[in-house]
């Protein structure tokens, strides 16, 4: 898969959303595991994977787990909160 500019829009908003947070967010996929803050690993992942778990912990967890859904949601990728 090449990185167009409508996913690299998907990676941007899954990195700008997930910034917004305190907590620790980790995506994992496929033998991936990777900070959902890290740009670089973001744009791998995205390209290369058909399914997300996400990993969310922290103070403010609660509201990362809504806005990281939303934005998987928004752009058509399937995820799994654990």
């Amino acid at each position: 898969m090449v990185l167009n500019k409508s996913l690299a829009k998907v990676v941007v908003g899954i990195n700008e959303t997930a910034n917004k947070f305190q907590s620790s967010i980790v995506i994992k996929t496929d033998d991936k595991t990777i900070d959902a803050k890290s740009i670089l690993g973001l744009t791998y992942t995205v390209l290369n994977s058909q399914s997300f778990q996400v990993e969310i912990h922290g103070e403010d967890e609660e509201g990362a787990k809504r806005a990281m859904s939303h934005v998987f949601w928004k752009n058509n990728l399937p995820i799994e909160l654990v």
